[in-house]
Formats: structure tokens, sequence, C-alpha cells
């Protein structure tokens, strides 16, 4: 059984930073593209950054602007989103999860895990 689980999230003030995780266990991350997802309440999961599964490759949201950076480390398992010059609108619960590959990174092939919560105070 697929889980993943999402760490690294807390509150900071306008213009911190935060380090995202996401481990998996169950299956190995190595072979698949992986995604972060946001989600405030009453929307839908929304992707904000992906890297292929070689990590060669990777794709930012538009409202990103080079604030974000995505790596992976397949030895470990797991995949990290630093975020970086936080604003109030990044508030929002952050979730991860794989697609085959990076052209269908909106894509969802887990149950998703509970996220973390990153809050940014004005």
């Amino acid at each position: 059984q697929v889980q993943l689980v999402e760490s690294g999230g807390g509150l900071v003030q306008t213009g911190g930073s935060l380090d995202l995780s996401c481990a998996a266990s169950g299956v190995s991350l190595s072979t698949y593209t992986v995604t972060w997802f946001r989600r405030t309440s009453g929307k839908d999961h929304e992707p904000v950054a992906a890297v292929s599964a070689d990590g060669r490759n990777t794709w930012f949201g538009a409202f990103v602007k080079g604030r974000f950076s995505i790596s992976r480390d397949n030895a470990k398992n797991t995949v990290h989103l630093r975020l970086n010059n936080l604003k109030p609108d990044d508030t929002a619960v952050y979730y991860c999860n794989a697609a085959l590959d990076i052209a269908t990174l909106t894509s969802h092939l887990w149950p998703w895990g509970q996220g973390t919560q990153v809050t940014v105070a004005p």
C-alpha cells in the first residue's frame, strides 16, 4: 500500500521560507514524476511544482515566479519543495503525489496523504 507523507510546513511571516518534504512508503518514487499540489478550503488541488523521474525536468505554476525550487533524492525516496519569499496567498495545505510523466503532472496515482499546512502571516 502506497503512503505519502508530507512534512515541513509551519507558520512564517511574509517573505519567509520553508522546506517541505515528501516521503513515500510502499513504492519507489524514482520512476515517477512527482508533483507538489496545494489546496485551500473549498478549492481543488492546485499544482505548484513538478520534477521528472530523473530530476532533469521541472515545471512550476505561473504564480511561483521563481520563488520556489523542487528537487529529489531518489536514494532516500524523497522529494523536496523549497518555498522562498512566501506570501499570504501561499497559505494552503501542501500535498505531493505522482504521475507517470511530466506531461501528465496534474494526475495523481495514489491516495492523498494528510498534507502539510503552510501559513504565511501578513
